[in-house]
């Protein structure tokens, strides 16, 4: 009888033990960029966010603002100035207080520091103002509607003043913010490791003791682990795997439409890259979008599953402009404009990031493009290293996305304008950002709309990008993993998640 309580002790014990170093292994598409909120611009990267760096406001599943560390919020009545309240009682992973002192602090932070990608996505923020120790208010040069959005994202993130300030530009390398789980361990193009924050103010949503978040660039094989149970959950599954997730007893698929978009980039003013018949002449352009055919892409790539489209924000989407249709494939056109550009033999080199989906695409647009007697090389490279080459101006054309905003302006702001951050091809055009800067100053729809109907003519002729289509998020998830819910920005919010 002794033995026998023995044994039911130790094995209390060990399952105890078992729970209390739960892990949760998410695979990755790619290996994020450097972790900081104020630099960083990966899609993974924020996944990776959504575990450690809480922000003001968040997005629910049908995209509403929730609160998160802001809990209340409100505009003046001329729209030039928001006051926050905070969460009382919330710690950073250093112990230190989560206030309004520190709120200033990281968002002054996101427009001053050198390389800072947040900057243009709050510049209109000329000061921050500590009201108590858990109000602040942001104080605008000019009414911004966009700045709500922004801060339910990286520009929102608040990261801890001690840390930040005592490890400058290596703040990176183990970020300090008031997420549910701190740093551990980087092993870069192999793990990020995170674990459970004792003091995180909704610690009773958190389940998992341990975060591994695992790069795995190769879809096949991303899914391969996920089937042999060495991750829990992945996220892009490939549209060609839908059916084998879905077969499988014990797995799960989830899925949402994204609100960005994945497109060619052109290099128009960034180096000498850009002095080419490609980077100099829009009809050029013009001309590798005429022989593109969207949905033959999305039913030879992606079975159909995906959502093609030539804007910013993808044909359902409210924002976009039906004024401006995608075009249908024209290649006896499209020869015709190389002609009048006076390009008789169009050859250009894109890179393209490391990912199977990624190459397939880039492959029959090549075949397409062939047809039009225009060569396209393809230039393979790792993912963080494609976004450091598109940066420098090493670059001709860049196949690359981008995981979308709610609000329409997160989505064209940043590439497009002159002042843009995240503006590797260097395309500015005056007539553009009038626009654009129209469309941030006021809340009114109409007013919006009718300004991004204009800046959608001004893209259209000038061609510095050429949208193709809008992805469906598909995530294979183990049926052991209970309460994954996939919003449509895409991101793998923590609270929640239990194992069934």
């Amino acid at each position: 009888m002794k033995r026998a309580i023995a044994l039911a002790f130790a094995a209390s014990l060990l399952a105890g033990t078992a729970m209390a170093q739960s892990t949760l292994r998410i695979g990755l598409a790619e290996d994020p960029d450097l972790m900081d909120p104020t630099t960083a611009r990966t899609f993974v990267g924020r996944i990776v966010f959504a575990s450690v760096c809480d922000k003001l406001l968040d997005i629910d599943k049908d995209l509403k603002l929730v609160p998160q560390l802001a809990t209340e919020w409100k505009w003046s009545d001329d729209q030039t100035a928001l006051t926050l309240k905070l969460r009382p009682g919330v710690k950073f992973h250093d112990g230190e207080p989560m206030d309004a002192a520190a709120v200033k602090y990281s968002l002054e932070r996101h427009l001053t520091f050198p390389g800072s990608r947040r900057k243009s996505e709050i510049s209109q923020v000329k000061s921050v103002t500590v009201v108590d120790p858990l109000t602040v208010r942001l104080d605008l040069s000019v009414p911004f509607a966009p700045l709500i959005a922004q801060l339910t994202d990286r520009a929102g993130m608040i990261v801890s003043p001690k840390a930040a300030q005592a490890m400058g530009d290596k703040f990176g390398s183990a970020p300090v913010c008031a997420g549910p789980y701190k740093w551990v361990e980087r092993v870069q193009q192999d793990r990020i490791v995170v674990e459970r924050f004792a003091d995180y103010w909704d610690k009773g949503n958190i389940h998992f003791d341990r975060i591994v978040y695992q790069p795995v660039t190769d879809a096949t094989v991303r899914l391969a682990n996920l089937q042999s149970g060495q991750l829990d959950l992945v996220e892009r599954v490939a549209a060609t795997d839908v059916d084998a997730v879905k077969s499988n007893p014990r797995l799960q698929l989830v899925q949402a439409t994204e609100l960005g978009y994945m497109g060619l980039s052109f290099n128009v003013a960034n180096g000498d890259r850009a002095k080419t018949p490609l980077g100099q002449d829009a009809r050029v352009r013009r001309a590798i979008e005429l022989a593109i055919d969207r949905d033959a892409i999305n039913q030879v790539v992606f079975n159909g599953l995906f959502s093609p489209g030539n804007q910013w924000v993808a044909p359902a989407n409210p924002w976009y402009q039906k004024s401006s249709p995608t075009p249908k494939r024209d290649v006896a056109r499209a020869k015709a404009l190389l002609k009048e550009a006076g390009v008789a033999n169009l050859s250009f080199t894109v890179n393209v990031p490391s990912g199977s989906e990624n190459a397939q695409v880039m492959q029959v647009v090549q075949a397409m493009l062939q047809e039009a007697g225009i060569d396209m090389k393809l230039r393979t490279l790792e993912f963080a290293t494609s976004l450091q080459m598109a940066s420098k101006g090493d670059f001709e054309a860049y196949f690359i996305g981008w995981s979308g905003r709610v609000d329409p302006d997160g989505n064209i702001w940043a590439f497009n304008s002159c002042e843009a951050a995240q503006n590797d091809g260097r395309y500015c055009n005056p007539e553009m950002d009038k626009w654009l800067k129209q469309a941030r100053s006021t809340n009114d729809r109409e007013r919006r709309m009718a300004a991004y109907a204009e800046a959608t003519k001004v893209h259209m002729a000038d061609m510095p990008r050429i949208y193709l289509y809008h992805r469906t998020w598909f995530y294979g998830v183990s049926k052991k993993l209970q309460g994954f819910q996939a919003p449509p920005d895409g991101l793998v919010r923590i609270q929640g998640l239990k194992q069934g």
